[in-house]
């Protein structure tokens, strides 16, 4: 299927797109197609196979846990968060889960849940599933692969393309070059063409209503973040600084932002740091277009939302819809998973897109939309995944903090020109590709590598 930007903006849950989101949604799918396939009642046991990056990573990233509560029929964004950890609990202590959510099999973590390093061939996040009878007999097993962001395909859908599916779309596009052309030729915005292409699946409330409810969530993850103290779970015992950081802005400056430069950084960095922190924590989340660069987004939206006196929630929907053109151009030519390009995927999309967004409802031209998505990209290439203790913590909340920053500045170049620039954004997203092709592997998200093996513990 083409890419909605509610595939890019899904409500779930931390601390990784690819890791907790799509494993968990993959083995959801799995368990419903034991009850259409009719074998639910005869399974008497389950395996799990993680490998490549979800082996490497994937105690860090919950992913055996994600797995888990999939196969129970939990979603990602329906679950209660907080229910996750003595759910788990019982399945350790009574060696039980109800598959489906109703059928009652034996379950062991060290015999039923396997961790193989080695990735199977059409990408490093890949997980297989099966059940037995009670004879040990196989009764259905599917191979499910998280592609970034949440996105998860079987072994069937892996040689399909996008191409012939998008004939459906009033205004297909391909490239930045053919987003330009159409905005051109039609006179429109590009939050205004993804609007109408978006309209292929929903009507045009029903858009609206859903970036208002992504929109809401994201504010809500922020809140959360601004309120709450302590050390994140993993063992690194990495402190939350978001609190903090809130209170003493709140004291040196009340609501007033615009006093000075470094104080309008300052509550950018907040933003960010309050949304990654909920996401390492496991808390609900948005992918925006991934977990690792969740608080990307929601930082630079925020920030414009909360101190602009006439934003509007339409506002939050442009800025969504023209983030999303350019996050269907990072994932479908190249990637947005940091498995398999590195963090220029994750993070360097979140901050095009953020880039892009945010020149949009600053009233820009499609041409500077694109100057500054690509201004965004390009300044993120080479950035890889290699995160310490195969968490969502260090480099990864300071980055979105970072690259929060960088968007806006990216916006602020863009709107300062004609639109026009050197390098377009499709060559910034064709290197990002050929980058990540010769990336080593020990640098994206296997923590084999960079700051994952070099971080020296006291």
């Amino acid at each position: 299927m083409p890419v909605s930007v509610f595939d890019l903006f899904k409500i779930g849950i931390g601390p990784s797109s690819s890791h907790t989101v799509g494993p968990m949604r993959a083995a959801a799918d799995f368990a419903s197609a034991l009850e259409s396939q009719g074998v639910l009642d005869d399974c008497q046991r389950v395996e799990i196979r993680l490998y490549g990056s979800l082996s490497s990573t994937g105690k860090g990233h919950a992913t055996d846990v994600a797995v888990v509560m999939g196969l129970m029929g939990e979603r990602p964004d329906q679950i209660d968060p907080d229910t996750i950890t003595p759910r788990i609990n019982a399945i350790r202590e009574g060696g039980h889960l109800l598959l489906g959510g109703r059928q009652r099999i034996p379950f062991s973590e060290a015999t039923d849940l396997v961790f193989i390093d080695e990735p199977l061939p059409f990408h490093p996040n890949g997980m297989r599933l099966a059940v037995f009878d009670a004879k040990g007999s196989v009764l259905f097993t599917n191979t499910y692969f998280s592609v970034g962001g949440g996105f998860v395909v079987d072994e069937s859908q892996t040689g399909q393309t996008l191409e012939e599916l998008k004939s459906a779309l009033p205004y297909p596009f391909k490239s930045a070059r053919e987003l330009l052309r159409l905005c051109q030729t039609h006179g429109l915005r590009v939050s205004r063409l993804m609007l109408e292409n978006e309209k292929t699946w929903r009507s045009e409330k029903e858009i609206r209503e859903g970036l208002v409810q992504i929109w809401r969530a994201m504010q809500s993850c922020v809140q959360r973040g601004l309120h709450q103290q302590g050390v994140l779970p993993g063992g690194l015992n990495v402190k939350r600084r978001a609190h903090r950081l809130y209170a003493s802005l709140r004291a040196s400056s009340g609501s007033n932002i615009i006093s000075t430069t470094l104080s309008a950084m300052d509550w950018v960095n907040l933003y960010a740091l309050s949304v990654n922190e909920e996401n390492a924590a496991g808390g609900r989340m948005v992918t925006a277009p991934t977990n690792g660069a969740a608080g990307i987004i929601p930082a630079v939206l925020h920030y414009y939302m909360t101190f602009n006196p006439q934003s509007t929630e339409d506002d939050a929907v442009e800025f969504l819809l023209a983030a999303g053109a350019v996050g269907v151009l990072c994932k479908e030519n190249a990637s947005i998973s940091g498995a398999e390009v590195g963090c220029q995927g994750e993070v360097g999309s979140a901050c095009a897109m953020a880039a892009a967004g945010l020149t949009e409802i600053l009233g820009g031209t499609p041409e500077q939309v694109e100057n500054a998505a690509e201004i965004g990209l390009e300044h993120n290439l080479g950035l890889t995944c290699d995160p310490v203790g195969g968490l969502v913590q260090v480099p990864c909340i300071e980055r979105n903090a970072i690259a929060a920053i960088k968007a806006i500045n990216a916006t602020q170049l863009a709107l300062r020109g004609d639109g026009s620039h050197f390098i377009s954004l499709d060559k910034v997203i064709l290197t990002m590709r050929e980058t990540g092709r010769d990336m080593q592997d020990k640098y994206k998200e296997t923590s084999k590598g960079g700051l994952a093996v070099n971080t020296i513990e006291c």
